[in-house]
């Protein structure tokens, strides 16, 4: 499989997700991760041009494995 994101950190943490049984689709030139027990769906930054896309990504990641209730 190829690159997930072109940003190393987070291509990592898609492959570690992938790896915990999170599914991986591709819709409209971006992938989409889905965790195993959730209808969640979370976008991965193909490209990313903000400096902070990192960032919130790895929290939009833990938000979603943790069941925030701050859906939204």
């Amino acid at each position: 499989m190829g690159k997930y994101s072109k940003d190393k950190n987070i291509d990592k943490i898609v492959r570690e997700l992938i790896a915990e049984g999170w599914s991986s689709t591709r819709k409209k030139g971006h992938w989409q991760l889905k965790p195993p027990n959730s209808d969640r769906i979370q976008t991965v930054p193909l490209t990313p041009s903000d400096g902070r896309a990192y960032l919130n990504f790895r929290s939009d990641v833990k938000r979603i494995k943790g069941g925030s209730k701050h859906e939204g």
